[in-house]
């Protein structure tokens, strides 16, 4: 008896030990953070010039530059809202350097004897409330709130009696955009943001009140950003993400272009020099390839869009009575071939891109010359190149997709170059240039032929 027990307590002491299953981390967007940002924009306002000697024009303008700055903001991650899990809420401040400067703008004959145009946002600010959603240590938000800036204008006129005129002042408005942001590892995060700002009207009259002007500020923001948050779990360690292989994908988005443009007839006198800046949806399907070498990622992917971006806003020559021009240039659709490279920082994708670009660009010029009406189309299919970067995440959303989906918001600069075409108005040669570069911001979702993205994320 006394060996049994013996035997049945060393069967005990070898026994395997019952361990608890591990608790699941869960990554916590609660607290402050500091940050700063860099990236770029531009202007396309609206702008009626008027000039009681030369007559009308309406011009967009608006300048592309890059821009700078610091941001701090407070999130509180909420448990469940109205259905969904994980709702993050926030209010963010930023304060920003720009170097948005118009000075490419003139009317008439640029100087000769018209008008040029200068327009310059120095810097702006934004309070704004964020929501969003969060997957871990993904945050995918939209954002809006309160903006302001200061804005320059100075016309010079030239046409007799000569006249300019200056206007500054720090004007106000609202402010709307998304991003998403994710951890880069302890308390670091890294967000891309697109931001669109309004901020009012600004208009003037020269002295003695033979020119005006009146344009709407409008600004498109492009940028990336990182933020340090003071508390949360910096010991958050991601699953481990596997990106090769073979996937496929939709994609949708926003995309708008500043297209330096003119319009010469050297036998009339005319020189005008114009943006034309078409904005709208696009969305189209994409494939691409990724090879992995531990946390690097590099591949190739390809590209198509349908795109509705249109701009008809600009009328020069007067814009009413027996001589006019009104334009109207739409890019109906364009692709993209690139090369991606980045780096995988648990489960998600930090990467820059860049390649061939193609797409249709078609603009319509129609009007009056000394009452005799003219109508031309020039349609072009360019190509040219494309560069960017984006933030690519695993992807769920209430049980609807797998572990194979991804999700990736990426910016997106297409410049298509520059084309001139020649035509007459009225039996008289004339010349049309525009130079197209676009910018976007697209959110993808894609399928991955390969093992799961992640085990269990």
């Amino acid at each position: 008896m006394g060996s049994a027990a013996a035997a049945q307590a060393a069967d005990m002491a070898v026994k395997a030990p019952v361990y608890k299953a591990p608790v699941m981390q869960v990554y916590d967007w609660t607290g402050f953070y500091l940050g700063a940002n860099a990236g770029l924009g531009f202007g396309r306002s609206s702008t009626a010039i008027t000039s009681l000697r030369s007559g009308n024009e309406a011009m967009r303008t608006g300048g592309l530059g890059a821009l700078g700055g610091v941001q701090a903001g407070y999130n509180w991650q909420a448990g469940s809202v109205l259905g969904f899990n994980n709702v993050v809420f926030g209010v963010e401040a930023d304060i920003q350097g720009a170097g948005f400067d118009d000075n490419y703008s003139c009317g008439y004959n640029c100087g000769v004897n018209g008008f040029a145009y200068q327009q310059k946002l120095d810097w702006f600010g934004t309070v704004r409330g964020r929501i969003g959603l969060a997957t871990g240590p993904v945050l995918s938000y939209v954002t809006g709130g309160f903006a302001y800036g200061n804005v320059k204008t100075g016309i010079a006129y030239f046409d007799a009696p000569a006249a300019s005129m200056t206007v500054s002042s720090t004007r106000t408005g609202w402010t709307v955009g998304s991003g998403v942001e994710a951890a880069l590892g302890g308390n670091w995060t890294a967000k891309v943001e697109y931001l669109y700002l309004d901020l009012g009207n600004q208009g003037g009259v020269s002295p003695g009140g033979l020119y005006a002007f009146n344009s709407d500020i409008r600004e498109h923001i492009f940028r990336a950003g990182v933020n340090y948050r003071f508390g949360g779990n910096s010991a958050y360690t991601a699953p481990t993400a596997n990106w090769a292989g073979f996937y496929l994908g939709g994609n949708f988005g926003g995309a708008t272009a500043l297209n330096r443009s003119s319009v010469v007839v050297p036998a009339g006198g005319i020189w005008d020099n114009f943006n034309l800046s078409p904005d709208g949806i696009m969305g189209g399907v994409l494939a691409g390839y990724n090879f992995q070498a531990g946390n690097f990622v590099y591949g190739l992917e390809a590209d198509f869009q349908g795109s509705s971006q249109k701009d008809d806003k600009n009328c020069l020559f007067g814009c009413v009575g027996t001589s006019f021009a009104n334009f109207n240039q739409k890019l109906q659709w364009f692709g993209t071939v690139r090369g991606r490279a980045g780096f995988t920082v648990g489960a998600t994708l930090f990467y820059a891109t860049g390649g061939l670009a193609y797409g249709n660009v078609k603009t319509n010029v129609q009007g009056l010359a000394g009452g005799t009406p003219f109508d031309v189309t020039f349609d072009h299919n360019r190509t040219g190149y494309a560069v960017g970067g984006g933030i690519e995440t695993p992807f769920e959303f209430l049980g609807l997709f797998g572990p194979n989906w991804t999700s990736k918001s990426e910016y997106l600069y297409v410049n298509l170059g520059n084309t001139t075409d020649a035509f007459t108005v009225a039996g008289t040669p004339a010349t049309f240039s525009t130079r197209v570069e676009q910018h976007m911001l697209r959110t993808s979702l894609s399928y991955h032929f390969n093992a799961p993205v992640v085990a269990k994320y």
